[in-house]
């Protein structure tokens, strides 16, 4: 089998736990995923098997859209709330206007900070490998994009949005500093992710699902679609590395004529476009 399943992620279960269970079920050590989704979280998870691994970067790189519950009035180390509480305060009513007002200044490209118990590297070490040991080190805030924000619900200290951004984004951050801004301490208690790219959660299989044998299987022909496309006449240029003479920018699929992709190339700002990664 080669290709992409979409997986319902439950809460409680790592990312790495999904890859686990389909290793097991499928019978092959090459599966891997695009995009890690916190152990509390739900959702879309994009997990690619045996030649589709080869495009796990691409797949990796789409903007993602979550809905997520922001709690006031208590926040915990982790920003989640699987963490310790450090910090309470009684909640006022707050009114609707006075929270969509507050949503709307996060919307567009910002500087971002990541929790501390987040799985970034930094000197080889991840992050909440320092957290746990109690150990402090200096985190650079993250280039990232909010596309849009909705306010969906709000109920006694609860807030559920839903956050449309680029990858990279961390919505248990963007809770805490949503919380601030209102005047709060602040934590994330729910979050799922409904759409990861193209990918969308009504496609994807719930565990049981993939235990009964109940779930489809996207072809890497399809999955990448989303990109420019350039077919190509023989492949063998493909297969030879060779550059491409193109007008077409950025990251471009190459097919061939029976609309399989061999490769992946990027142009070279020279008006050709250069081979990035074989997919055959």
């Amino acid at each position: 089998m080669n290709g992409i399943i979409l997986v319902n992620k439950p809460s409680g279960y790592t990312s790495h736990d999904i890859v686990g269970i389909l290793r097991k079920k499928l019978k092959t050590k090459k599966v891997g995923h695009c995009g890690t989704l916190d152990p509390d979280a739900t959702g879309v998870l994009v997990v690619c098997v045996n030649k589709a691994t080869k495009a796990i970067q691409f797949l990796t790189a789409d903007d993602k859209e979550y809905i997520a519950t922001l709690s006031l009035g208590t926040s915990t180390d982790t920003y989640d709330a699987s963490g310790k509480v450090i910090e309470s305060k009684e909640v006022q009513p707050i009114k609707k206007e006075q929270i969509e007002n507050v949503l709307k200044q996060f919307v567009g490209f910002q500087k971002q900070m990541p929790p501390m118990y987040s799985a970034i590297k930094v000197n080889g070490k991840k992050l909440y490998e320092y957290a746990r040991a109690g150990e402090e080190v200096k985190v650079e805030p993250r280039s990232i994009t909010i596309h849009d924000i909705q306010l969906l619900d709000y109920h006694d200290h609860l807030i559920k949005i839903k956050v449309s951004c680029s990858k990279g984004t961390y919505i248990r951050s963007l809770c805490v500093d949503i919380a601030k801004k209102l005047g709060y301490p602040g934590h994330m208690a729910k979050l799922i992710r409904t759409c990861s790219g193209d990918f969308k959660i009504e496609q994807c299989a719930t565990l049981e699902e993939i235990e009964a044998g109940d779930f489809n299987v996207i072809t890497l022909d399809e999955a990448l679609k989303c990109y420019p496309q350039y077919v190509v006449e023989d492949e063998n240029i493909v297969f030879h590395g060779k550059k491409i003479k193109s007008d077409l920018t950025g990251m471009v699929a190459i097919y061939n004529k029976e609309g399989h992709v061999l490769a992946m190339y990027q142009d070279d700002g020279q008006g050709y476009l250069k081979n990035v990664r074989g997919l055959w």
